[in-house]
């Protein structure tokens, strides 16, 4: 079946959240989390390297809108339910739709981490990506010295799968990195 015509709802709650894709207008609310925590994402996440206008934002963020339309990557908006906070973002990325397998990647805005919202949020995540979209394999990829990253996949219980050395240099200090990955399978449920 051409992933396109896959039929599954584009927003979801959990318990605190609301687990949605980007919308046209979101990057007022996207914009704001990402300026109050860019220097935290920046040695992690690559799009983190420049801080994004307001317009670039919002491009962004219906650039996002399209592909998760087309299936092509699923990317989510993090909001505190009920409100047009936006407190991070998350999704299911490298998607191959003939296994099906996704990577969850994740960040959260620095003034709710500590709070468990990064836990819940990769929960309702990875649930989404096995009931509604039928996956056979979720995975966590992060940087080995993002302790923050690790333990919410160690949370959840997705096993280590392996650690990639030198897989990557880090795009703020220049230096090798180690990549970890962890993973779920179905049966693993």
């Amino acid at each position: 079946m051409d992933p396109i015509l896959k039929e599954f709802p584009n927003s979801f709650d959990t318990e605190r959240l609301t687990i949605r894709c980007p919308m046209p207008g979101d990057g007022p609310a996207l914009n704001e989390a990402v300026l109050e925590s860019i220097e935290e994402l920046r040695p992690w996440l690559p799009w983190a390297k420049e801080t994004p206008t307001l317009e670039n934002t919002e491009a962004n963020v219906r650039k996002g809108y399209t592909r998760f339309l087309n299936r092509e990557d699923l990317w989510l908006l993090l909001f505190l339910k009920d409100t047009n906070i936006c407190i991070g973002g998350s999704g299911l990325h490298r998607i191959d739709w003939g296994v099906p397998k996704f990577e969850i990647g994740y960040w959260l805005r620095t003034s709710y981490v500590g709070q468990g919202y990064m836990t819940e949020a990769v929960a309702g995540i990875t649930d989404f990506a096995f009931d509604m979209l039928g996956a056979k394999r979720v995975e966590i990829r992060c940087d080995a010295l993002n302790e923050r990253s690790a333990s919410v996949a160690q949370r959840l219980n997705f096993p280590l799968e392996g650690i990639l050395r030198c897989e990557a240099r880090n795009q703020t200090s220049g230096k090798l990195r180690d990549l970890m990955i962890f993973a779920k399978i179905a049966s693993d449920r």
